[in-house]
């Protein structure tokens, strides 16, 4: 067994989800363990379990989501769970945190934004496999792509994820339109035009990321003309 692999929990009794979620986790560089049940997850988060984070459903066969979160705060295991359902009711989200969940997501999901939010639990034990590649606010896990702007995840398309890294893996210099073009569109037709279109994407959701505090400084992407294009501090707001 690797145990430099996070060990995550996946408690999701639909199958074609839990192979879909499994893959995934496992492509991220993370060990996964299956649970079809609440019974059974349950067994799988007795004291030493070693799991790194669970993520739990609540719709289970035999034994609710909720249940198996309070049994397992009632036993004072401290461990990550971040609940996936269908439940997305402000009354049942509410609920789900108050019993101890760390943190919600509603069905359906893009996987980039679980994969953003279990990294920022991961972060928290000091369970992330490799360094962040940041640039002020900015951060990304490199292993898994999962990204944040002032401690908040960011959902970011595959394509969106691999530009933003080739950025932030060239601090202080400029990326070319067509050093972009070959690192995201390689096995692609897609033209130069993309790239326009794509930093175009990724500039808005990192102008729309809202900071945590007031005057928080934040991070854009500035065009350099016939250069390219790089990551650059925003000074903050007085």
């Amino acid at each position: 067994m690797n145990t430099l692999k996070p060990r995550i929990l996946l408690v999701e009794d639909t199958p074609e989800i839990a192979l879909w979620l499994g893959t995934a986790l496992r492509q991220g560089g993370m060990e996964v363990t299956f649970a079809t049940d609440g019974l059974q997850a349950d067994v799988c988060l007795q004291a030493g379990h070693g799991m790194d984070a669970v993520l739990l459903d609540l719709q289970l066969p035999g034994q609710d989501g909720l249940a198996v979160l309070q049994a397992l705060r009632a036993r004072g295991d401290t461990v990550p769970v971040l609940i996936l359902t269908a439940r997305a009711s402000v009354p049942d989200r509410v609920l789900g945190l108050n019993m101890g969940a760390d943190d919600y997501l509603p069905k359906p999901f893009d996987l980039s934004e679980l994969e953003a939010r279990l990294q920022v639990l991961l972060r928290r034990q000091g369970k992330s496999k490799v360094a962040s590649l940041r640039s002020g606010p900015l951060e990304m896990e490199p292993d898994s792509a999962a990204v944040w702007v002032h401690g908040q995840p960011l959902a970011l398309t595959k394509r969106e994820a691999a530009a933003l890294r080739v950025l932030l893996e060239s601090p202080q210099r400029a990326v070319s339109k067509e050093h972009l073009h070959a690192q995201v569109f390689a096995d692609d037709s897609a033209g130069l035009e993309a790239v326009e279109v794509l930093i175009y994407r990724l500039r808005k959701k990192l102008e729309t990321a809202e900071p945590l505090a007031e005057g928080a400084s934040g991070v854009a992407i500035t065009t350099f003309r016939g250069l390219g294009y790089m990551l650059t501090p925003v000074a903050a707001q007085v």
